[in-house]
């Protein structure tokens, strides 16, 4: 199946997923990418140090804006990325119909991405690291 449509989850939508959004985006600019969060801080902008990492991968995310994950957006996905096995396991528990196309953004490595809310700027860095070196790994199968 070609892969069009990319959804990337986490919990409030304004750190990791918004990140591997914009990377994704980076990667593969004619592909509809978005990110979404299990329980969104709806309404708000990425994080500052999120924003600040990804200036420093000369990448803007100013634009970001969170928004709630919902039954239309897992529909829309050709592939779901999440940050961890429980919010997979969540994902698929909640709307079956998502099960073969949900995936940890760290499956090539085996990781989860720890949330870095409200942590120092250094774990922010190492999040921002990580997420990158995940994304790279995706590039080949998307």
């Amino acid at each position: 199946m070609q892969i069009q449509n990319i959804l990337v989850v986490c919990i409030g939508n304004i750190c990791r997923s918004p990140m591997a959004e914009f990377f994704l985006k980076k990667n593969h600019p004619n592909l509809h990418i978005e990110s979404a969060g299990l329980s969104a801080m709806v309404g708000h902008a990425a994080d500052s140090k999120a924003i600040d990492c990804m200036i420093d991968k000369t990448i803007d995310m100013h634009s970001h804006v969170a928004k709630q994950i919902d039954a239309d957006l897992i529909k829309a996905a050709d592939l779901i990325l999440v940050m961890s096995s429980n919010q997979k396991k969540h994902l698929e528990q909640t709307w079956p119909y998502a099960k073969g196309k949900v995936f940890r953004l760290g499956h090539w490595q085996d990781q989860n991405v720890p949330d870095p809310y409200k942590l120092d700027q250094a774990f922010f860095k190492q999040t921002c690291n990580n997420i990158e070196s995940y994304v790279s790994d995706w590039q080949s199968h998307i």
